[in-house]
């Protein structure tokens, strides 16, 4: 547990003195006051077209933005050798990962709350202040976001070898996940059987925290009817008192999967080295 917590330590003293960060920092509180400025145009409250075009433009820039951070902070470790004189010390593997998925998620979600905090503020003195519990559901959303594609990023530090192999997969998964998943859904459920589709649909989407994490929003926005009849059940057990409870254990145990998967990796490239 000490280990685990100097890692974390440690991996927030870097974060914060990367310039990475204050660059996604900037970025993302200028994507925040465009936010509010949509929001001063049309008020923003449940599902809407403007809530709808918000959801989008947060899913393009923060999974992009977190794959970049967490895989750049694992490359960096084996290409500057600071692995290698960790590894010499009684730190073990699974204290590591879960240390620097801590530290990172911190780091991550500190830029995403400045960001929302600067919008909230800056509507409240002028007078026109976003709907409270859709600002909660934004927040819930970026905050998801961070937390399952960090797992993802992890995972791609620890496959590739240095920062420009890193940055190819990052930017491969980021554009398939995000921007080119409706086409490849289209494509994959097209050449099924008819039964297979909905069983199908339910383990794709799992394996796209984008997805996930967005028809969780939508629904508690109350767009579910927006999604056709495949998603019925998906509006039903959101919807349900428990379903909050249950999207977070199944967050959850997608990060676990994640971090136990990274680890050996890991593991299995320290026995090697």
């Amino acid at each position: 547990m000490s280990d685990m917590i100097q890692i974390a330590r440690r991996e927030l003293k870097t974060g914060f003195r990367n310039p990475w960060a204050y660059s996604f920092l900037v970025l993302f509180c200028t994507f925040s006051l465009s936010l509010l400025l949509l929001n001063a145009q049309n008020p923003v409250q449940g599902y809407s077209s403007t809530t709808g075009s918000m959801l989008n433009l947060i899913l393009y820039l923060l999974p992009l933005m977190t794959l970049f951070l967490g895989s750049f902070s694992l490359t960096a470790e084996k290409e500057d050798g600071s692995w290698q004189l960790l590894s010499t010390y009684p730190i073990g593997t699974l204290s590591f990962i879960t240390g620097k998925y801590i530290g990172l998620a911190a780091v991550l979600l500190a830029i995403v709350a400045f960001g929302y905090g600067l919008m909230g503020v800056i509507s409240w003195l002028l007078g026109n202040p976003i709907d409270l519990l859709t600002y909660g559901l934004f927040l819930a959303f970026s905050c998801g976001l961070v937390l399952l594609f960090l797992g993802i990023a992890l995972l791609i530090g620890a496959l590739s070898r240095n920062r420009w192999q890193a940055l190819t997969i990052a930017v491969s998964i980021w554009f398939f996940a995000v921007i080119g998943w409706p086409a490849l859904l289209l494509a994959v459920l097209g050449m099924m059987p008819y039964l297979w589709i909905k069983p199908l649909l339910v383990l794709l989407t799992f394996l796209n925290p984008a997805e996930l994490v967005r028809l969780y929003i939508v629904i508690k926005l109350g767009g579910g009817s927006i999604l056709g009849p495949e998603y019925y059940q998906w509006v039903t057990w959101v919807q349900q008192p428990s379903g909050s409870a249950i999207f977070i254990g199944i967050c959850l145990l997608w990060v676990i999967c994640s971090i136990l998967i990274v680890y050996a990796i890991w593991e299995r490239g320290r026995s090697y080295a």
